[in-house]
């Protein structure tokens, strides 16, 4: 038999205990504050039909969904003249999309957006959920971008009121306050930028101009530049836009400044300033500590935003966009659904995780997952043990007893490498005397305890 070497797909990862306590301690935190402001949590398939995620993300994101084959003879009714064609093809999607009609999530966004019209007389409006699970994207993997991550979506929708963007901006400051993160929200206004695009001219290239400045920090502004003329921007337009990407001061000049550039070129463009406007005086009055940013480059690249915008950026760790959301009016329309607004942000986790490891703002707790170690003696010093191992467990405590009763050295090693603070002897003199002898595996420090103190002694 040929031995396979073992592998996971590119973009994927293995979670190893410790890895999984971390990652359970992030998901715990970015619950509590969800809970805390009356979310409620729901879960949705790993697959969805592919008409109900196609369409829905623009073309960037289409080209990164991944498709699960139809069971059975999935080239059935395809001719051979089609597949020659399609594998000669720079784009053969169309073929690709026939024979297969599920597809795994891209976001959670779409998928809740479906579960609310597929069940809108089971909920109660406005309908606020939480939802963590994985999403995937045929993305090229790279530092801080995997093919299969999590997200920790918060959203409410069946409300226009501002007060629930206000409410995400306290979510975002809370969440990151308890995980000891650094942060600044940036934020912008989707209807913003179609006043942009009205204003120099180009409002039927909205979804071009968006998907290209989204990219200004990855590939700077030649770069953007370079892509809109790409897309049919004329060179005096792109020449009008790069000042307004390029607008500097605090946010109550940039927002003065955008209104003297739309002025009256745009309503839309003016509501979007007055809904920004809005949501900045809110977390003024509020006292919100988390540093807000008006960044009028900012676009997020899904199609389906309608108003507000937002991304959030570790500030003290180099990474891309740690979480972002924004107003979307009609996404459940496409479902049948319409005039239900909505408002979410997502989190996402991964990056997240590189942030708190990178600069090592894990608790130390979070890597043990046991306490205590019962040493094995064997024999009827092995009863005893068991005996006070379930008295500990029922304490509360995570605790243990090696299996076998083998040399002192080896269950030593093993507490050692699995990070277990204290070992509990409870050998022939210890029976005795009924007091069990603790050792603190980091100090060397002994201390004899009572049998029936054993589980308050842990828990100092």
């Amino acid at each position: 038999m040929t031995i396979q070497k073992p592998s996971i797909p590119k973009g994927t990862r293995d979670f190893s205990p410790v890895e999984t306590a971390r990652r359970n301690y992030l998901f715990d935190t970015v619950k509590s504050v969800f809970r805390r402001y009356g979310f409620q949590p729901l879960e949705t398939p790993s697959m969805e039909n592919l008409s109900t995620l196609l369409g829905k993300y623009g073309e960037e994101g289409d080209k990164l969904l991944f498709k699960v084959l139809n069971s059975g003879n999935f080239l059935k009714g395809i001719e051979s003249e089609e597949l020659l064609a399609a594998a000669e093809s720079d784009n053969p999607v169309a073929l690709g999309n026939r024979m297969c009609d599920k597809g795994l999530r891209y976001d959670l966004t779409v998928p809740f957006a479906r579960y609310v019209v597929q069940h809108r007389n089971e909920l109660v409006f406005p309908f606020k959920r939480y939802q963590i699970q994985p999403v995937w994207r045929a993305d090229r993997p790279q530092k801080g971008r995997y093919r299969e991550f999590y997200q920790c979506d918060v959203d409410v929708v069946g409300s226009e009121s501002l007060l629930n963007e206000v409410e995400l901006i306290r979510i975002v400051q809370d969440v990151f306050a308890a995980l000891g993160i650094r942060v600044v929200l940036k934020i912008n206004n989707r209807k913003i930028l179609y006043g942009i695009a009205e204003t120099i001219g180009h409002a039927d290239k909205m979804t071009d101009i968006t998907v290209a400045i989204d990219k200004l920090d990855k590939i700077g502004l030649d770069a953007v530049n370079e892509e809109l003329a790409e897309r049919g921007l004329s060179p005096e337009a792109i020449a009008a836009l790069r000042p307004i990407l390029e607008l500097t001061g605090d946010n109550r000049a940039k927002l003065t400044a955008i209104t003297a550039i739309i002025g009256e070129h745009s309503a839309i463009g003016l509501k979007g300033i007055e809904e920004v406007k809005t949501i900045l005086d809110y977390t003024e009055k509020l006292g919100v500590t988390l540093p807000v940013e008006l960044d009028l480059s900012l676009a997020r690249g899904l199609n389906y935003y309608t108003g507000a915008i937002f991304e959030v950026k570790a500030l003290d760790f180099p990474m891309g966009s740690i979480c972002g959301g924004g107003r979307y009016d009609d996404l459940t329309g496409i479902f049948g659904l319409p005039d239900t607004s909505g408002v979410g942000i997502s989190f996402g986790a991964d990056r997240i995780y590189d942030v708190l490891l990178g600069l090592d703002l894990f608790p130390a707790e979070t890597a043990q997952s046991v306490r205590a170690l019962f040493v094995n003696f064997g024999g009827a010093e092995e009863c005893d043990a068991l005996k006070l191992l379930a008295d500990v467990r029922q304490a509360g405590i995570a605790a243990e007893i090696y299996p076998e009763a083998v040399k002192m050295k080896k269950q030593f090693d093993y507490a050692q490498k699995r990070g277990i603070p204290y070992m509990i002897f409870v050998g022939e003199t210890e029976r005795a005397a009924r007091v069990a002898t603790v050792k603190n595996i980091v100090t060397g420090e002994q201390t004899p305890v009572p049998f029936g103190e054993i589980a308050a002694f842990l828990k100092q």
